[in-house]
Parts: C-alpha cells; structure tokens; sequence
C-alpha cells in the first residue's frame, strides 16, 4: 500500500478551508490532524473547534494524532470532532490496552504511536489490537524537523514483528517525510507517509502529493 496523508498542521491556517479543499482535490488519502497540549510534547496546535472546522469542509477520512497526556479523557470528544483514526501515543498511555478498545467501542479506528527513543518490541503485546501503528520519525512537537534515520531499521523491525503475529494493522511514519526517503519508507515496508512542509511548502502541493505516493527509493 502506498498512502499520503498530508499533515494539516504545515497548512495556512488563515486560509484553512482553502488547504483542505485542495487536499480534497488531490490524490492525498487521509488529512493528518496533530493534536497537542503543551505538556506531553512542548508545543500547542489546536483543539476540538478547528478538528470540528476542518470536518465540516473534508472529504477524505480524518486520522488525528494525539501528543496529549491522558488522552483516554477526549475519545468521545475526538469522534464527535470528525476523528476517523485516533491514534495515541504508548508513552502517554498507562492502560493502553484498555484506551485502544475505548477508541474502537466509540466507532473508530485505533492507532498507537510510538516516539524515536522508544524500541518497537514495546508494541509486541499491543500491535494486534490495534489497527495502525504510527513511528515517528522525528521528536514531536514541531513540524519542519530532520527526519531520523534510525527510522527506516524501526519500519523493518515492524514490519517482522506484523509477521509474526500475524496481524493486519497498517505502518505510518510521521516526520521529516520528503522525496528524498518516501520511496525508501515504502520500499521497508511503511503504508502511509505524514508529509507536511514538504506538501504545503511545495510550489504545487497537489503534484508533490503525487509525486510522493509514486517515488522510488532513490530521488532521480
């Protein structure tokens, strides 16, 4: 599989319907929606009023990625905002198995996310449950940051431990995503790439979507 799910948090909030119009249009998959506090991550996005904007005018299925602390306190919430995927982060989340079966009880789908320091065998008792499992490829909190390259031996490790269970849940990779390591982060064995500046600051974001869903592992 071969997804793009542009990260709305890199697009022109003063023109926020006319970004995701464009994505609307486009061959993007899914709008990445960041969602974070202050506190578990140092930086503040938005909240429920924007998620519920954003919901009115898309499309395509929302996946929101919570960076917050106790995030099983908004599953509800995130729903009711428009939230397709909710996806929570295993260092936030003490009773983690518990929250993936309360985002899938209020009718979607569940993703555990996992920051760079954090070793994959921690999903091992987890990655069943869930339906996707995002690895962040930068420290998060801030969009525009250098993609890590420990990443791509991560999507590897993944991709094995998916194998040996048998399981179905898809691999996203959130930061730093561009040309120049797309086609390789598919090639690994990822499904779905956050790409965020390199969407919106592009001269045509609708041809870089594209470009990024059919590249190869090395940029020509």
């Amino acid at each position: 599989m071969r997804y793009i799910s542009p990260s709305i948090l890199s697009a022109d909030f003063a023109n926020l319907e006319r970004d995701v119009e464009m994505l609307n249009a486009s061959s993007a998959d899914y709008i990445h929606c960041d969602i974070m506090d202050g506190n578990f991550v140092p930086n503040i996005s938005f909240g429920f009023p924007v998620l519920s904007a954003i919901h009115r005018v898309a499309t395509k299925p929302q996946e929101v990625h919570l960076m917050i602390e106790d995030p099983g306190r908004y599953v509800s919430q995130f729903r009711d905002a428009g939230a397709d995927i909710l996806t929570v982060h295993h260092e936030s989340s003490i009773h983690l198995d518990r929250l993936v079966h309360q985002i899938k009880d209020a009718g979607m789908k569940a993703g555990v996310a996992i920051c760079p320091a954090t070793p994959v065998s921690v999903l091992s008792e987890i990655a069943e449950e869930a339906d996707l499992v995002l690895l962040m490829s930068v420290n998060p909190g801030f969009g525009g940051q250098k993609f890590i390259d420990n990443t791509f031996k991560k999507v590897i490790e993944l991709v094995e431990l998916r194998k040996r269970g048998n399981d179905d849940f898809v691999i996203e990779i959130d930061g730093g995503v561009n040309m120049d390591n797309a086609g390789r982060l598919f090639e690994a064995g990822a499904d779905i790439l956050v790409a965020g500046s390199a969407v919106f600051k592009a001269e045509d974001p609708t041809a870089m979507i594209e470009e990024l869903k059919q590249s190869q592992r090395y940029r020509a």
